[in-house]
Order: structure tokens, then sequence, then C-alpha cells
């Protein structure tokens, strides 16, 4: 048996530590550094006792070595034995952990390695001795686990090692190689490799000792049958222990680290962006299931294969690969928009970030992708973000140049130009690029958003790294047209609210067709005198005088006063509704005039289109009314500001043909081609009702006025029927957010509940007028949601119709079919009502309410969009659609 090693600590503070074996081996003195010293005592553990293993046997008969009697620890051990070791016999074949009874020995705690930015805590190692017979070689492992504070078990027969193997999942096991007559050490060593616990542990084979003559035998078929290492029988404790810590610095820390790896793969197979690993020579490693969906491969197509072996889009420009690769291979991190082909063939605009690797010797050895779809069609934005993007980030590899790179890059954002021609040996040029910007930076006319980039970058300069980078994508922020549009996502939405937001917030696709779409007016439309209309206000019939009484309530029916007025509502509730408001007294014109100009609006609405008819224009009309009526808006908003409101509720659709603006821009309408595919209708509806005003001294109802009060009032009527067009329909609302009702409730919490003061303040300030102005003919526009449930399904369905129409007509004249959901043949109406709220009306109804305060408004809301829901879950795909009485059709 061997005795423990004596240790001594030198007063230089070097550990000195004896074996001495008295069988085998020569006394032998290590020498150790004094920094291994600390890390060795702290592995002297005490271990538990042996868990509740089948086929447990205890080591009962079996000692501690005795350690030497000059050694301190001598006179502070307890005796061993039975009280040394704890274990409970069972039938037969594994024996107990290590246990200790050591006092003086500190307990081991868990290790600490870190993998890249990764920190990872490992348990006390475990290992599995499998031997036959129990002999001063197993014994010498025991005391070595023992010493090095591992957990040990001894296995006896093949049987019981593979289950304890199994229960425990030992980093380290050591197989008795030495004699085959008790069992077979490569048939034990496959079973192990063959379960997949065994892919992170070492195997390690003890082989006997060769004599003088005898030739060194060859490693490979302990290697072929699984094994990591070989161990020539030695029985010392000190060269077991020496063997079984240098294999946990080696192997098994090694195999640790692979083993969190599986976190990390974890996470890229889960992760929503698309990624592709590939080698120094572009051979691609690794693709994530985000990348086969949106690429359209599948993994093992991928795999193996050079980057250049895969179709390339025609889309990119013809030196963008070179800049690329110029960039990487000098160690570069590249991002910018890229164009990739998809398995179908299709090209997909990419947002594409690259980063080099460095491997061994420090050189590149991988080339990590990241890609995400652009969420953006406007070409403007991609020209500049590809010009912008194709730098490489930062101008130095090394990690203390990071602060130099983000500054650096902050200073060539400002001129696009600078970027791209950074090589070029003209310094001339540059400093007149520079100067240039200097003057235009010296300017005294400056707009806002200028100003506040230029206070951001002079905060930039002094600022941490990280608040630089978060600054610099604030800044790619701003320098966009569209500061209060949302990016639209690409994956998992509705596409009941896909196609909604395609066909009300976009202008369409451009194609190159000869396909046109020209307007079919109604030439009878410019003739009024066969409609039936009162001489004045007091003088209509008794049946729509009776429901014209009941117009300042909410929930005054449109419909029935359609109905009774052969489908030109618009000229008596207009009457009754500006007499109220006092228009004809701001305007200074006759009743008569207004009674004429009310015909000819009216008369060119068209009355064949389901939805935008003249009967959308009196409920909108209505709308508007019934908000100026509130405490809050009317005190808000001056006389002018009313008659605007109402003049533009009014005309605000008037010759509406009853197709978006994305399908007469696909169809190349003498609209689109006039307006530049720009707010079309909205543009059309202004320009058209000052025409029919003007052009005729009997309707002109604005003759009267001075030129200041026509101008002032005209602007206000073009930006409140311009503020209808969807496109911008989120940076309104969310300018009414941030410039009224924040400050409105942060002044009214200082106020403790008092709005009078608030109220003068945004009546003082003409841009909050027109925020106002805005959001409340927007809300107006489409409030059908917020009206009683039975008018509010006629709404839903009359607007179906139309899109159903237009669908119908796109598919005939082979125009891009801007909404596909609206097939009606498979249309879901609940679906798209559900969507329209969700995404367009709840924020800015609860805007609007938070300003005007309209609790009837929102019960309505809530009701709706509850009987949609209760629709949607019983699979109810359409409803009752609009009568032919009502729509024509």
């Amino acid at each position: 048996m061997g005795c423990a090693p004596s240790i001594h600590v030198s007063q230089s503070g070097v550990i000195y530590c004896r074996d001495s074996d008295e069988s085998n081996s020569p006394h032998q003195t290590t020498t150790i550094s004094q920094g291994t010293a600390a890390t060795l005592h702290g592995l002297f553990v005490k271990t538990d006792a042996a868990d509740s293993i089948p086929s447990v046997l205890a080591y009962q008969s079996r000692q501690p070595p005795p350690p030497p009697p000059n050694c301190p620890a001598h006179r502070r051990r307890k005796p061993a034995g039975r009280e040394g070791r704890s274990g409970v016999h069972h039938c037969c074949g594994v024996e107990a952990e290590t246990q200790t009874s050591q006092t003086d020995v500190k307990q081991a705690s868990a290790t600490e390695t870190e993998i890249g930015p990764m920190r990872l805590t490992q348990d006390p190692i475990q290992v599995l001795l499998i031997f036959a017979k129990e002999d001063k070689q197993s014994d010498g492992f025991w005391w070595a686990c023992d010493r090095a504070g591992y957990r040990c078990n001894i296995a006896r027969t093949p049987e019981s090692a593979l289950e304890c193997f199994l229960d425990k999942h030992h980093e380290i096991i050591v197989i008795d190689h030495r004699n085959s007559r008790y069992f077979d050490a490569e048939a034990i060593c496959r079973s192990i490799r063959a379960t997949k616990p065994a892919e992170h542990t070492v195997i390690l084979a003890v082989v006997p000792q060769m004599s003088g003559n005898q030739e060194e035998t060859s490693v490979l078929p302990l290697l072929h049958a699984g094994f990591n290492r070989r161990f020539l029988e030695n029985s010392s404790i000190t060269a077991c222990y020496n063997e079984l810590i240098q294999i946990e610095h080696s192997e098994v820390r090694s195999q640790f680290k692979l083993r969190a790896c599986n976190s990390v793969f974890t996470a890229l197979e889960h992760c929503h962006e698309a990624i592709e690993i590939t080698s120094e020579d572009h051979v691609i490693q690794y693709v994530n299931p985000a990348f086969e969906r949106m690429m359209g491969y599948q993994k093992g197509e991928l795999i193996g294969k050079e980057l250049t072996e895969l179709p390339k889009s025609d889309k990119n420009r013809v030196d963008l690969l070179d800049t690329i690769n110029t960039c990487i291979k000098k160690g570069k991190e590249w991002q910018g928009v890229y164009y990739a082909r998809r398995k179908s063939g299709d090209s997909i605009q990419q947002h594409v970030k690259i980063t080099p690797v460095t491997g061994q010797g420090g050189k590149i050895r991988h080339f990590v992708s990241i890609k995400k779809l652009c969420c953006t069609n406007d070409s403007n934005k991609q020209t500049y973000k590809t010009h912008r993007d194709e730098k490489c980030a930062g101008d130095q590899f090394q990690s203390d140049s990071h602060s130099f790179r983000c500054k650096n890059r902050r200073k060539e954002s400002i001129d696009v130009k600078s970027i791209t021609s950074r090589s070029s040996d003209a310094p001339s040029l540059q400093n007149r690029r520079y100067s240039s910007m200097a003057r235009i930076h010296s300017m005294t006319i400056e707009a806002p958003i200028t100003k506040v980039i230029n206070i951001i970058n002079s905060a930039q300069e002094n600022s941490p790294v990280t608040v630089a980078e978060a600054l610099d994508r604030v800044l790619e922020i701003l320098r966009t047209t569209e500061l209060y549009s949302p990016q639209l996502g690409t994956k998992d939405e509705d596409p009941h609210t896909s196609d909604l937001v395609g066909g009300l917030m976009t202008d369409g696709l451009r194609r190159l067709s000869g396909n046109e779409y020209v307007f079919s007016k109604n030439t009878t439309n410019q003739s009024h005198g066969h409609l039936s209309v009162p001489i004045t206000i007091n003088d209509v019939p008794p049946c729509i005088a009776r429901l014209l009484d009941n117009e300042e309530s909410w929930d005054f029916n449109i419909f029935e006063l359609e109905a009774v007025t052969n489908k030109r509502p618009l000229v008596y509730l207009g009457l009754k509704t500006f007499a109220r408001f006092g228009v004809c007294e701001f305007l200074n014109c006759p009743e008569a005039t207004l009674r004429a100009w009310f015909q000819v609006i009216e008369a060119n609405y068209h009355s064949s289109n389901s939805y935008h008819n003249s009967t959308h224009a009196a409920d909108v009309l209505h709308a508007t009314a019934f908000f100026l009526g509130k405490e809050r808006v009317k005190a808000s908003l001056d006389h002018l500001d009313e008659v605007a409101a109402l003049i533009a509720a009014t005309v605000h659709d008037v010759d509406h043909p009853g197709r978006t603006n994305s399908f007469l821009c696909n169809a190349s309408s003498e609209l689109a081609v006039l307006y530049n595919d720009t707010a079309v209708l909205e543009s059309h509806h202004t320009a058209l009702a000052f025409q029919l005003t003007v052009k005729d001294n009997k309707c002109n109802i604005f003759k009267s006025l001075n030129r200041n009060h026509y101008r002032t009032l005209r602007q206000a009527i073009i930006d409140m029927v311009l503020a209808t067009e969807m496109t911008k329909h989120f940076e309104h609302v969310n300018k009414f957010v941030n410039s009224i009702t924040k400050p409105m409730s942060s002044e009214e919490a200082q106020n403790e509940g008092s709005d009078c003061e608030c109220t003068t303040n945004l009546k003082n300030i003409p841009d909050n007028q027109t925020l106002i102005k805005r959001m409340m003919i927007k809300c107006a526009d489409v409030a059908n949601p917020c009206r009683p449930l039975e008018l509010c399904i006629e709404w839903a369905g009359r607007i179906s119709e139309e899109y159903f129409a237009q669908t119908d007509e796109e598919k005939r004249q082979g125009l891009p079919v801007v909404m596909p959901v609206f097939d009606r043949n498979t249309c879901s109406i609940p679906k798209s009502q559900i969507s329209f709220i969700d995404y367009f009306i709840m924020d800015m109804f609860d805007a609007w309410d938070a300003f005007a305060h309209l609790p009837v408004l929102m019960q309505h809301l809530a009701n709706n969009y509850k009987h949609w829901k209760t629709l949607d879950e019983l699979k109810c795909r359409s409803l009752r659609l609009p009568s032919e009485n009502n729509n024509g059709s």
C-alpha cells in the first residue's frame, strides 16, 4: 500500500511533495510552483457519500495510507476505517464514492472557466474506475481521486459500469486493460462510447508495463476502440494523481467548453436572424433554420458548398463583392445592403453584417454573416444606406482603437461622398467638400432636425463608446424622412393586416404596362337642377326634418337620411350643420350660394360607389361637427378653424373613383401621372373642390372673403384633406400624442385637473391647432368602428364590397392585386375589421379621446371589436353586404 505524500513548504513559498510507494517506487521529489500549490490545495476536498446506485458495495476494509510521523497532518488525522467510509452493502459490483475523514482539508469549490464571453462553472470532476479486482493500481487511482477532490466510483463488471456511467455521466473513466481474463476492456469502451453522454468523456486505458527488451506497441487499436489515452501501469498515488490532473486540465476542460457550445447552437437554431458561417475560403459550414426559411434551401444543400457555387442576384453593384472581400479579408467588419437570390430565383434585399473570426495563429478562420430582410422599398433610402454602410466598420481592428473608430465613422457619415472616395488622392476635392459642408452648417436658416443632429454629433465626441454607438443608431433613424412611420415586419403577419397596410399606406407597385384607369365621370353630375333641394333651411320635407332633429347626437342614423333623400343626404345635413356653426355669417355669403355649392359638391360624389359616396361625406361631416361641439376642441380652435374643418369634411372625397391610390398608380391613371404618384386622390379632391367652387359665382362661397382670409382658409382646408392620406397616418398620430396629449396630461397633473390654462396654451400655438384639426378629420374619416353596431356593420359591408370590386378589376386588367385577402370568394370581413381596428383605429382614438373626452365612442368601439371577435371565433366568413338599393350594383 502506498504512503500518502508528505508536503513541505519552503521559506521561499515553493511546495515540495514527497511520495513513497512500498512496492515499486523509490522516493520521488516533485517541485510545484507556488501558483499551482494554491490550486492543488483547493482540490483536497471532502466528498459526499455514495449515491444510492444499484449494486453498491462500500470499501469498508480499505484505509487511507498513513502520513509520515513528521507530517503535521499526522497529529490531526482521525483514525480511518469504518468511520472513514460510508456505504451500504447491496448485491455486487459497484463500490462507494471516495470519502475522506480529514478535518483539516478545505472543501473543493466549483471551478470557473471561460469560453469567449461565456463564463462557465464546473462542478467537481467525477471519475469511474472499472477494475475487476481490487489491487494496488485501483487503490492508486482511488486515493489519487481522493487527493484531487474528485468524486469516484468503482465498478467490477461491464454491466454495472455501464449502469453507473449512465446514471452519473462521469468526465473520466479508467478501464483496466492489463488482463483480458476478467473482461474485455475494449468491448466495455465501445459500449460506453455508443451512448450519448460519452461524447464528452475521456476514457483512459491502464496497460501493463513493458519489459526492457519489449518493443513499444501502437496505440491505434486503443484509439479505434474509443480510448483517449494510455496509462502504463504504475500504482504510485502521485503518478495516478498527475495523470488525472493532466487529463482535467487538458481534455476534460476542453470537453467541458465543447458541451457549453450546445447552448450557443441552441440560441442560433432559435434566433430570428438568418445566420451563415463559412470557412476562411468561403465554404459554408453552418446555416440556421432562419437562414433556410429566408433562402428556401435545406441545410444539406448548402453545407460544404462554396459561396461562389450559389446563384447570385444581378441587382448588386458590380464592385460590391470586391468591396466586401477587401474589407473582411483585412479582419474588419462589413455591413450594408445586399441582394441575394433565393432557391426559387427571386431576389430579396437584405441587411447583412459579416464579421471575421480570428483563430489559431492570429489568422481569420471563419466568417459569420447575420442577415435580415429589408423592411422598406424606398429606393432613395436604399441607395443612401448602401453607400453609407459599404464602408468597413472602423479603421483599425484592435479593440483599443474602438473609440477612435466610432468617432471616425461619425465624422464620415456627415458626407456620403467622402465615404466612397476615402482612398482618393485628390485632397483638394475633399477640402472643397468639407468647406461646402462648413458653409451649410454655418447657415442661420437651419431645419430643426439639422439642429438635433448637430447637437447629437457634438455630444458623441465626449461620450463613452457604448453611448456613442447608441447615438449612431439614433442618427441613422433621424436622417430618414419617415420619422413617424413604423417599419413594417415581414414575418408572421396577419394577411389581413398586411393587405390593409399595403393597400392603404403605399402608392402601389410600379408597372410598365399600357393599362390605364381613367375616371368614368358622369357628365350629368355637372347638372344639379333635377335634385330636390330646399329653397331655405326651413323648407324641408317633414320626414327629413324629423330625422335632422337628432343630427347633433353621435347615434344619428345617416342611412335613414340617405334613404329618404334618395342617396343625397349631404345637402340637407350640410345646410343644417353649417347653419348651426354660422358658416354663412363667417363667409358673408347668402344661403342660396351655400345651397348651390352643396348641390355641386354632392353631384360630384359617385353614387355608384358602395362606400366613397356622398353618404360617406355626410357621415364625416356629421362626425366633424360632433367633435367641434366638444368643450376642449371648441376652446382650442378659432371660428375660421371650425369653418375650414366643416368644408374639408364636405369635400374630402369628392369625385372618389372607388379605387385606392395604389390601384391608380399601378394602372398609370391620368391622376397618378398628374400628381406624380403622391397623395393622388387627396390632391385631386382638394383641387377639384376649389375648381368647382370658384368657376361659378352662383356657388362660390368664398367670393366675399378678403384675400388674406381666403388664403388662410384655403391652406387649412388643403392641409386637412391631405391629412386623410393613410401613408402619413402614424406621423400624424405620433405628432399629436407627443405635442398635444402628453404635454396636456403633464400640465393637467400640475394644475390639479384644471384644463383652462392648457387649452389657452394650445390655442396660442398655431402648429398645435393644425395637429388638432388633422386628428379631428382623420378620426371623423374612419369613425365607422366607433358608431353604433348596426351602423358599423353596414359600413364594414360597404367598404368590403368596394375592395372586392377593386380586386375583381385588378384581375381583369392584369394589374397587381394590392389587397389579395379582399377576394369576394374567400375574404373574412370580421378578420379584416379586427386588423383595421388593431392597426389603425385603437391607438388613434385613444389619443383623440384623451384630448376630446369621448366615452360614448370608446364604448361603441369596445362593443364592436367584441362583436367582430365573436364572429371570427365562430368562423363567419362574411356578413350581410350592402343591399342593392344602397350600392347600386
